[in-house]
């Protein structure tokens, strides 16, 4: 008879340590916690592991092997983002945030965890400034929840349950916000036109029974919406509120939907100084005006700051703390749990590094480059742009015309030590720029992709002669 496994590293494996938790919680195995999980999501198998390394030393070799595997950014020239950017993340970043009383911290009071609620205060309110609003969160799990809790709220205070989705969503988002409020609202999508928002086809489909519109900026392939304010009065003037979901990486130089009539602003924070890493580190921010009818719906913490019995002293703590989960348990309106708290600090920190100036020169960076690079992608015969908006660090081209397909431009650029971007499509190739590519990187991507022989040449060697010469200004041209 075979023994039962018990996991070296895994506690509670031993088999009456199983049978003693199933008895306590009264299932009568393990499947039963997993019923509503549609069969044909199960693996139905056990993994395929390797057995258990009883030495340290072995066990650190196999996982350095696996990571071996990996190949970062800083090895390949990149142009990816959709969602997990390569921006430039100053030393002293991560000098702070790898202090012992901010990396190791996790929950704590005022009274024991000064020091980080005055950071995270801090935080709060640079991103204040910067979004031109005045209450903003600490930081959730990341931007896909912030969007999915700022529509919840939207939900709430309406009773509404319809959602009109004005803009190109990055798809992984929209699945993870679908998933999050499937069961109390519904999700109704309004095509775009060039890229932007139909506001015509909006306001049509507007009514009495929607919650809010959600629009996003830069969209899923970076496109600038330019009719915010338009959009804000037809939702208001229905009575739902506007949701934008953003980056604020831009708003050195763009307006904030905060001064174009946005109600709920929410994002990702990990272009503010944190790494893209494996996936990157990620945590979502949701800011909203002061009005209480919006401040009492969000469920994540809020920081304030406040007089103690000391005159002249101030301490930091929780603002309408009981409005939160922490306070009501299972009677809460949303669960919070785990907050990326430490990328809040990394991202305020950076946020001081950067200043006013510092975010106006990066803001007109990306504008600049970003279009020097879509003018020289688009100077390749049979490459188009997939749009005429405005686009800030990410846009699409158009591959049809060159006879190729992009996960074929991906795989032969890949060789050649390029990320070119990710497909989005069968011909269509999202690419993404910052400030860590410069003018050389972006022409040696024109020159890679030009140079291609794939049989369905993006180039015709034969015509090449005949082409009309393109002159594309030079990043200092553009500024000047």
């Amino acid at each position: 008879m075979t023994e039962p496994f018990v996991h070296p590293y895994i506690p509670n494996t031993a088999p009456e340590s199983k049978a003693a938790m199933l008895a306590a919680v009264g299932a009568a195995s393990v499947d039963e916690f997993y019923a509503d999980v549609p069969a044909e999501l199960r693996l139905g198998r056990a993994l395929d592991l390797p057995a258990p390394f009883t030495a340290e030393q072995d066990l650190v070799r196999h996982v350095e092997g696996l990571l071996a595997k990996n190949v970062s950014t800083r090895q390949r020239l990149s142009f990816l983002g959709a969602g997990t950017y390569n921006h430039y993340v100053p030393a002293v970043v991560d000098e702070v945030i790898g202090r012992s009383e901010f990396l190791t911290a996790y929950a704590g009071e005022p009274y024991e965890d000064h020091g980080r609620f005055q950071a995270l205060f801090q935080y709060q309110s640079l991103m204040a400034e910067l979004l031109a609003m005045d209450v903003v969160n600490v930081p959730t799990y990341d931007g896909y929840q912030a969007t999915a809790t700022a529509l919840s709220m939207a939900g709430r205070m309406s009773g509404r349950r319809r959602i009109l989705v004005a803009s190109d969503v990055l798809p992984a988002k929209l699945s993870k916000v679908r998933d999050f409020v499937r069961v109390h609202l519904d999700l109704e999508f309004v095509e775009t036109i060039d890229g932007v928002a139909d506001v015509a086809g909006l306001v049509s489909r507007l009514g009495d029974d929607v919650a809010a519109v959600w629009v996003e900026t830069p969209s899923h392939t970076g496109a600038v919406e330019a009719q915010l304010r338009q959009i804000a009065d037809a939702a208001h003037a229905a009575g739902a509120v506007l949701v934008v979901g953003t980056d604020p990486i831009g708003y050195g130089v763009l307006t904030p939907p905060a001064e174009q009539g946005a109600d709920i602003v929410c994002g990702d924070i990990q272009s503010l100084g944190l790494h893209q890493w494996f996936g990157g580190a990620h945590g979502g921010f949701i800011a909203v005006h002061d009005d209480p009818k919006f401040i009492m719906e969000m469920p994540s913490r809020l920081f304030g700051l406040a007089t103690t019995d000391v005159p002249g002293e101030y301490g930091f703590g929780d603002v309408a703390y009981d409005r939160t989960s922490f306070a009501h348990r299972e009677e809460g309106k949303e669960w919070v749990g785990t907050a990326a708290a430490l990328w809040g600090i990394a991202a305020g920190v950076y946020l001081a590094l950067m200043g006013p100036q510092g975010m106006r020169d990066l803001g007109e960076v990306l504008l600049a480059r970003t279009r020097y690079a879509q003018q020289r992608l688009a100077a390749i015969p049979g490459i188009a742009l997939g749009d005429t908006a405005v686009h800030l660090r990410e846009f699409t081209i158009d591959l049809s015309g060159a006879g190729v397909t992009a996960a074929g431009l991906v795989e032969a650029l890949r060789a050649e030590g390029i990320e070119p971007g990710v497909p989005v499509g069968e011909h269509r190739l999202l690419v993404c720029i910052t400030e860590m590519t410069s003018q050389a990187d972006i022409d040696r991507l024109a020159e890679a992709i030009a140079g291609l022989d794939t049989g369905s040449a993006l180039l015709d060697r034969r015509d090449a002669d005949h082409q009309t010469s393109v002159s594309i200004p030079t990043l200092e041209e553009q500024s000047a």
